[in-house]
């Protein structure tokens, strides 16, 4: 099989397409033919050297798939050969087969074909997660993306609207911030000309808003407090700007702010089930009603993977990038 690797660090031309054996599934894990997968921001960190995969995972690149079970395990139940699914994994995407423990594989919603759940199961899961959940967001409440055109902050959007949140988001363009407000965010913030915190308290009448969804880290961390209201959550996903910053407790305590952190990647297999049982009860169903849907910039086939890497760097695109890798056939 043809897969994405990053044999020494470096720039996206760093990135090689191998053949390599195909892999052979476990008791409890399914083999997918990979119809198409997506660029993330870990993965442009892996191939410079800086965010290795999980102990015992392969150095195939990729932390989402679509595709097509094309064989079980003997443990396996409820996925059957021929299911359409779809999957966050801790590497292997960029592969035209990959194993994927069946526990937390997760059906393609009707109506949507593979390359467009291709889309879903990273951002959509690491949004619903540290928003709804770690952030504790409740209808009526105002939170801040930071990076709403990202993929992340699309899906962060119309999760929290669909809640009943009120949205605000930064980005660092007219064209993103009027992507962001088609999506349902009520206000965008250019944060290359404009202070966000600033905004943040204007535009809640001094009060601050109530969450953060922040995927920048150091350098944003006081401001980030700042912008927050008494009894604000900021939850971290990502340290784009740093992993290092002064924190200033008395802040926190003043104020009963609570400041939380996570990752997806290196969770175990029980907990990404977890994860995925929820994605099936809570987000899913915004699929299937039209409340929720993948926002796709661009579609490039394997073969331009270093290409992909080069739009993602250079942050000009609006939801994700979308790398077709196969059509599955099944047993063929």
């Amino acid at each position: 099989m043809r897969a994405v690797v990053a044999p020494d660090a470096g720039d996206p031309e760093a990135l090689r397409l191998e053949h390599r054996p195909d892999p052979v599934p476990g008791p409890s894990d399914a083999l997918v033919e990979v119809a198409a997968t997506a660029v993330n921001r870990a993965d442009v960190m892996q191939r410079r050297g800086l965010y290795p995969p999980p102990e015992g995972a392969s150095d195939v690149l990729g932390l989402e798939l679509a595709g097509v079970v094309a064989q079980v395990g003997e443990e396996v139940r409820g996925v059957a050969v021929g299911d359409h699914v779809m999957a966050v994994v801790a590497s292997g995407g960029y592969a035209e087969r990959t194993v994927v423990p069946a526990s937390t594989l997760l059906p393609v919603p009707p109506g949507l074909g593979l390359v467009e759940a291709a889309a879903l199961p990273e951002v959509f899961t690491t949004a619903w997660d540290n928003l709804l959940v770690r952030g504790e967001l409740a209808p009526g409440e105002t939170v801040l993306v930071h990076g709403g055109a990202s993929g992340v902050g699309t899906a962060a959007i119309q999760l929290a609207v669909r809640h009943g949140a009120r949205v605000l988001v930064t980005a660092s363009s007219d064209h993103k911030l009027e992507a962001c407000r088609r999506l349902g965010a009520e206000t965008g913030i250019d944060y290359t000309r404009e202070d966000f915190t600033e905004r943040a308290r204007e535009l809640t009448d001094g009060i601050g808003v109530n969450a953060i969804l922040d995927m920048v880290g150091g350098e944003y961390l006081d401001r980030n407090l700042r912008a927050l209201a008494d009894d604000g959550r900021l939850v971290i996903i990502g340290l784009q700007g740093g992993a290092n910053a002064d924190l200033d407790l008395a802040r926190l305590l003043r104020r009963r702010l609570t400041v939380r952190a996570s990752t997806l990647r290196a969770r175990s297999v029980a907990a990404k089930a977890r994860l995925a049982d929820a994605f099936r009860r809570e987000v899913a169903p915004g699929f299937v009603d039209g409340s929720l849907r993948p926002v796709i910039d661009r579609v490039l086939p394997l073969d331009e993977v270093s290409e992909a890497h080069r739009v993602m760097e250079a942050g000009e695109h609006t939801g994700k990038i979308v790398l077709k890798v196969g059509t599955p056939v099944v047993g063929g």
